[in-house]
């Protein structure tokens, strides 16, 4: 595993064709931090067998390596949208906080049912990635932009777009991010969009994190984390992009020491 602070990452950024470049989830990670205090780290480990049981199984906990690439794909959070310039977005940013390289692949407006701006929908962006990135962990993010079309097709897109994923990068690490709140209080749509991005993680035995369940975005930090104006329309501040890759930087260090367990473990 790598230790944090050791090493400066190396940013790179992965423009597609033409880019200008959670109801609680399921099971979320929650790290102690001076900005509030959580439950202990679990990981996304309950699948719904369709019946309405819920099943366990053992996951193990995530390995980020020293010399690790990782991919963060999502959304016009992860292209870093409203950062005074988009190399300060979070996932970006990420690469310092972790140590490692990242390969940032955002896409402004994009989700699993939504084209963007600058690229289609996920599963068609997932399509277009090169084989040869051979990542060593995948953070998908988001989305918020399919709150408008869900839940019709939600889920079917959702998982031709891991399958594709999956398949492509079959040794890669994968991580869901679910979408953050750009208003508060929190849409009902993107609650339940987190709440089955949750859960369709956990069938996969992929770790989850839930920015909701956690809090990340709260009315305490919301106006220092978002920007209202009519530039930033509702998308991270410079800082709140800072801010934000503290937050899944520590998450994921406490997927690197989470013990393997099961979802009906105490």
């Amino acid at each position: 595993m790598h230790a944090p602070g050791r090493f400066r990452g190396r940013r790179l950024w992965l423009p597609l064709a033409g880019a200008a470049l959670a109801v609680a989830a399921v099971c979320a990670v929650a790290v102690v931090r001076p900005w509030g205090t959580a439950e202990p780290a679990v990981p996304a480990t309950a699948a719904d067998d369709g019946a309405g049981v819920v099943a366990s199984a053992p996951l193990a906990p995530l390995v980020i390596d020293d010399d690790a690439r990782v991919l963060v794909f999502g959304d016009s959070w992860v292209y870093g949208s409203a950062a005074t310039v988009p190399t300060e977005g979070f996932a970006y940013r990420l690469a310092d906080e972790l140590g490692v390289e990242t390969i940032v692949d955002g896409v402004r407006g994009s989700g699993y049912l939504k084209p963007g701006i600058d690229g289609p929908a996920y599963g068609e962006r997932i399509a277009a990635l090169d084989p040869e990135l051979d990542p060593d962990v995948v953070i998908v993010e988001g989305s918020i932009n399919d709150r408008r079309a869900y839940p019709a097709g939600y889920r079917d897109a959702v998982t031709s777009a891991w399958d594709a994923l999956h398949a492509l990068y079959p040794e890669a690490e994968i991580v869901i991010l679910g979408p953050a709140p750009q208003v508060l209080p929190v849409e009902k749509a993107t609650r339940a969009i987190d709440a089955d991005l949750a859960q369709l993680a956990a069938a996969r035995g992929w770790w989850y994190i839930s920015p909701i369940a956690e809090d990340w975005i709260a009315e305490a930090n919301y106006l220092d984390v978002i920007d209202t104006g009519p530039i930033g329309r509702n998308h991270p501040t410079t800082s709140g992009h800072a801010y934000l890759a503290q937050r899944l930087a520590d998450d994921l260090e406490r997927l690197e020491q989470q013990p393997a367990v099961a979802a009906d473990a105490p």
